[in-house]
C-alpha cells in the first residue's frame, strides 16, 4: 500500500508540474506586458520635434518633423527666439516669427513632417523650433534651432524662491444681464485655487488673462491680484473677464503665470439679439415715418383741394379790439343814393333788322 500510494503520489506531481510551469509563464508574461503597455503609452503620449539642421541662414529651410501627436490634430510650426527646448517659450507666440509659420496635420499614426522657412524671430537667440496644437487638448514640443547672423543673447535667469501651482481647475461664474442681450460687453469671474510650492512667499503676483475667439491667438491682458501665498500654503483667486461690446460665439479664456498656462475655460457667448430687434424695428420704422412725412407734404402743396370753411378761415379780417377806432363811413355814399343802371337792351346783328319790310309787304298783297 505504501508503495501504490507513493507512485500515485509521484504521478500527480509529474501531471501538475506543467500546469504549474504554464501558469507561472503566463502570469510573468502578464506582468511583462501590463508593464511594458503603460510605458508605451507614457512614451506614445509625449510628442516630439526633430530638425533636418541644427543651423540655417534666413532664406533658406529646414525640414520638421515629429511623432506622437494626437492623430489628426492642427500643428502650428513656428521658428522663436529667446527660447531652450528645456524651458520652453517664455514670451509665448510674440517671440516667435509668426508671418513665417507654416500648418501641418498629423497623421493616422501621430507624425508629421514639414518644410519650414527660416526666418528671424523679433527677438534674439537661442532660438527653437516650436510646434503647438491649434485645436483640441494643448501640446506642444521644441527642438534646438540655431538662425546663422541673428545676434544671441543670454536669457534672464529664473527667478528662483516661491512658484505658484494650480490646484484646483478653474471656471466661470456669473452670468449675463439684460444690458448684454443689447450689446453691453459681457463680464465674467475666473475663479480658480494656487498654491506656493517654492521655498519664499509669493505676493502680489502677476496673471496674464488672454481670451480667444475660435481658432484666433488669444490676447493677453496682465492682471496683478492682491494678496501674499506663503510657502506650502494656498489661495483662492478671482479675476474679471470681460469681452468687447457685441462679442457672441465660441471663446477660450486662459490663464498665464510665469509663462505657463495654468488653465483654460471654454465660455460660450450667445447673440445680442436685442441689436437685431433694434435695427428691425428701425427698418420699419423711419420708412413709415418718411411716408407719413411725404403725405402731409402733398396733401398741403396739392392744388384745387381747399374747401370753402379752410379758406374762410384763412381770408378772415382778426376782429379788432373795442378801443381801437374803426375807419369813417363814407359821406358821399350817404349824400347822393346810387341809382341802378338802366336795362341793357340786346344789341342787334348787323344783317337783322325790324320786321317792318314784312308788314308792308303784307298790306300791299292785301290792297291788290
Amino acid at each position: 500500500m505504501r508503495v501504490l500510494t507513493g507512485v500515485g503520489l509521484a504521478l500527480a506531481l509529474a501531471l501538475l508540474s506543467p500546469l504549474a510551469d504554464g501558469t507561472a509563464k503566463a502570469t510573468a508574461q502578464s506582468r511583462t506586458q501590463g508593464a511594458a503597455q503603460p510605458q508605451g503609452r507614457a512614451a506614445a503620449a509625449e510628442p516630439t520635434v526633430k530638425v533636418s539642421k541644427s543651423e540655417a541662414g534666413t532664406g533658406g529651410s529646414v525640414t520638421v518633423t515629429g511623432s506622437g501627436w494626437r492623430p489628426k490634430a492642427i500643428l502650428m510650426v513656428l521658428i522663436c527666439g529667446r527660447s531652450t527646448p528645456s524651458r520652453g517659450v517664455p514670451g509665448g507666440t510674440d517671440s516667435c516669427a509668426n508671418a513665417d509659420g507654416r500648418a501641418v496635420t498629423a497623421d493616422d499614426k501621430g507624425g508629421f513632417r514639414r518644410e519650414l522657412p527660416v526666418a528671424e524671430p523679433p527677438v534674439p537667440c537661442p532660438c527653437v523650433v516650436h510646434v503647438s496644437t491649434i485645436t483640441g487638448p494643448k501640446a506642444d514640443a521644441d527642438a534646438a534651432f540655431q538662425v546663422a547672423g541673428h545676434s544671441v543673447e543670454p536669457l534672464p535667469q529664473e527667478v528662483t524662491g516661491g512658484r505658484l501651482s494650480l490646484l484646483a481647475d478653474g471656471r466661470l461664474t456669473g452670468s449675463s444681464g439684460l444690458l448684454t442681450w443689447f450689446g453691453a460687453p459681457p463680464t465674467r469671474e475666473l475663479v480658480l485655487t494656487v498654491g506656493n510650492v517654492g521655498t519664499s512667499p509669493v505676493k502680489d503676483p502677476v496673471f496674464q488673462v488672454g481670451t480667444s475667439h475660435g481658432v484666433f491667438a488669444p490676447r493677453w491682458e496682465e492682471q496683478r491680484w492682491r494678496g501674499t501665498v506663503p510657502p506650502g500654503g494656498k489661495a483662492r483667486v478671482t479675476l474679471p473677464v470681460d469681452l468687447a461690446a457685441g462679442a457672441h460665439g465660441r471663446y477660450t479664456v486662459s490663464l498665464k503665470y510665469g509663462g505657463r498656462v495654468l488653465t483654460e475655460q471654454p465660455w460660450n457667448v450667445g447673440r445680442p439679439w436685442g441689436v437685431t430687434l433694434f435695427w428691425l424695428m428701425l427698418c420699419l420704422v423711419v420708412p413709415a415715418a418718411l411716408f407719413r412725412i411725404g403725405m402731409a407734404v402733398v396733401d398741403r402743396v396739392r392744388p384745387g383741394r381747399e374747401t370753402p370753411e379752410r379758406k374762410r378761415r384763412r381770408l378772415r379780417v382778426p376782429d379788432l379790439p373795442a378801443w381801437v377806432p374803426g375807419p369813417p363811413p363814407s359821406t358821399a355814399a350817404h349824400a347822393q343814393p346810387r341809382t341802378p343802371p338802366p336795362p341793357r337792351t340786346p344789341s342787334m346783328l348787323p344783317w337783322f333788322t325790324p320786321d317792318t319790310d314784312t308788314d308792308t309787304a303784307t298790306d300791299a298783297r292785301r290792297s291788290r
